[in-house]
């Protein structure tokens, strides 16, 4: 994994972050549960983007598998994820805890930081980085 000195991780991560913001406010509409994930390089720009869409309006199925070949694919550094509550409650369930520890242990496994799960609602967003989880 590339180490940057932390006030530049924390300015540049915070920075593609407020850039993101755009491509994940629309989630908080949708009436199913959507995710979007950024694969980013090392200067934090957006290499490419991936949308899953769930079954069924309450759950959503990631396939770590096709995360981790994506980040493989855009030669990544770094994912930030993104997916709606359509509930309009943002609080994350217990169930965006494991997938996002998951995603976080797998992906870090292959050299690539997951640096931010957002999760969005008509009632505002929830940033697990902001709780200090990632």
């Amino acid at each position: 994994m590339i180490a940057y000195p932390p006030e530049r991780v924390d300015g540049a991560v915070a920075a593609a972050l407020r850039r993101l913001d755009r491509h994940f406010a629309p989630l908080a509409r949708a009436a199913q549960e959507v995710a979007i994930l950024a694969y980013l390089d090392p200067e934090w720009r957006v290499l490419g983007m991936r949308h899953v869409a769930a079954g069924n309006a309450a759950s959503l199925a990631l396939s770590l598998r096709t995360v981790v070949a994506d980040a493989i694919a855009f030669d990544a550094v770094a994912v930030a994820m993104a997916h709606n509550h359509p509930s309009g409650d943002p609080t994350p369930s217990v169930a965006d805890y494991q997938i996002t520890r998951r995603l976080a242990v797998t992906l870090d496994a292959i050299g690539v930081r997951l640096v931010e799960h957002v999760v969005l609602a008509r009632g505002g967003c929830d940033r697990f980085r902001a709780r200090g989880l990632l």
